[in-house]
C-alpha cells in the first residue's frame, strides 16, 4: 500500500465570484425551507421563518454564515431592542433553526 499526496484544493480553484456566493446562499435557504416542509410544517410557518431570516440578513448585509455571536448579540441589542418578546423569540429561534 503506497500513500497519496494530497493538495489542497484552495490551490486549483480561483475565489468563488459574487454571483456564485449568491446562488450559494439562496441554494442554502432553500435547503432549509425543503428542509422544514419535509418536517411536516405548515406554508405559513415557512413563509414566517423565511421572513425573520430576510430581515435579520437585510440588516447584516452579508450571508448568514458569516454571522458571529458579537453581531447577533448587536442586533437583539439594537434592532429588537423596543420589539416584543415574541418578536425577539420568534427571531432567535429561527437563527438557532437555521443553523
Amino acid at each position: 500500500m503506497t500513500l497519496a499526496v494530497v493538495r489542497p484544493l484552495r490551490d486549483v480553484r480561483a475565489p468563488a465570484t459574487e454571483e456564485e456566493l449568491a446562488d450559494f446562499e439562496l441554494d442554502v435557504l432553500s435547503e432549509f425551507v425543503l428542509a422544514r416542509l419535509s418536517a411536516g410544517l405548515a406554508d405559513s410557518t415557512i413563509r414566517g421563518d423565511v421572513s425573520h431570516l430576510q430581515l435579520v440578513r437585510d440588516w447584516f448585509d452579508r450571508p448568514l454564515w458569516e454571522m458571529e455571536p458579537r453581531d447577533t448579540d448587536r442586533y437583539f441589542g439594537t434592532v429588537l431592542r423596543n420589539a416584543s418578546s415574541a418578536t425577539r423569540a420568534a427571531r432567535a429561534q429561527v437563527l438557532v433553526t437555521y443553523f
